[in-house]
């Protein structure tokens, strides 16, 4: 065990792989420490206790691997009925899964809601040659090669369609772009630094993973892939502003295991309500670059398995899949 700081400044108590404590609930993030996953277990986590919608302080287990494909397939195997298991996911999750990247689609668990969209971003180390999104496709367009990108899912995944979507509408063909050099990393945090290490050029990733780099200076956003500029963060521009029709939220939500009983799937669904309506999600979601919004139970379950039918669609139409 290992202790960290989440991102109220409080040390919390962090569980890895094959240790227990006396928690009751259990959320799993499916990647290492810094990352959104991880964010979404440790303040969903430390909320649902501090508000008293759980009796007892919520362990938080690390579980990387695969982009969540480890996680996924140990809650499927081990642990499908077990009521006080959480599993941080988002959009990401959901393209592996429609990729044929996990043991199973999304009918194999219980989808029980989203609390909050993150936007994502392309960013830069502060002292890039790269001053605009302009800049740096046009890089790209000239040798695909030219530039490594990073990002936290793997080559096809979430992070590195919304970079082939931004060079698509730049006018690359599917042939180029998929010449890019692509980088994973298990989380944007540590695709950021790398990326200041010198060791990629540019990072695609959520803004809610890698704020603190943005506020520190450190980094600088080319672009964000929203419909309108952050209120967080009102000086960094919009693909869509800087003349490029792309757009990549991307929800954080949880899912337990399938067969979890009606009962208990109702009552995550309730607490994960009560605390989406409360001041203090509202608060920590806006503060790290979340837009709050609220999709649960039955709703949220027919939303993953839209969601899942379209990033099949998009992956196909860019050559991700066949």
């Amino acid at each position: 065990m290992f202790f960290a700081r989440n991102i109220f400044g409080a040390a919390i108590l962090t569980a890895t792989l094959g240790v227990t404590t006396a928690s009751a609930e259990e959320c799993i993030a499916p990647a290492d420490p810094g990352g959104g996953w991880d964010f979404t277990c440790r303040t969903v986590g430390q909320l649902l206790h501090e508000l008293d919608i759980v009796d007892a302080p919520v362990q938080v287990t690390n579980m990387p691997g695969g982009v969540g494909a480890v996680a996924f397939a140990n809650v499927a195997a081990k642990r499908s009925d077990d009521a006080d298991l959480l599993v941080a996911t988002s959009t990401v999750g959901v393209t592996q899964i429609a990729q044929g990247k996990y043991p199973g689609d999304v009918s194999v668990m219980r989808w029980l809601g989203m609390l909050g969209s993150d936007v994502g971003v392309i960013v830069v180390d502060a002292d890039s040659e790269y001053k605009s999104i302009d800049d740096l496709l046009a890089a790209l367009k000239a040798d695909p090669t030219s530039v490594p990108v990073a990002g936290s899912s793997g080559a096809g995944g979430w992070d590195h369609i919304r970079l082939l979507m931004l060079a698509d509408s730049a006018g690359m063909s599917g042939n180029d772009y998929k010449a890019i050099r692509w980088v994973q990393f298990d989380g944007g945090s540590p695709a950021v630094t790398q990326m200041m290490g010198g060791q990629v050029g540019a990072v695609s990733t959520d803004l809610g993973e890698i704020a603190g780099f943005v506020e520190s200076g450190d980094i600088r956003i080319l672009a964000a892939l929203s419909d309108e500029r952050i209120p967080a963060f009102p000086d960094a521009p919009t693909a869509k502003e800087q003349g490029y029709d792309v757009t990549g939220y991307n929800w954080r939500g949880f899912y337990t295991g399938g067969d979890v009983s009606a009962e208990a799937y109702d009552a995550w669904v309730e607490k994960l309500k009560t605390l989406y309506d409360s001041e203090a999600w509202k608060e920590a979601a806006k503060a790290n670059g979340l837009v709050p919004v609220w999709r649960g139970g039955t709703a949220f379950e027919g939303y993953v398995v839209e969601q899942s039918a379209k990033m099949e669609q998009i992956s196909r139409e860019i050559g991700v899949i066949e």
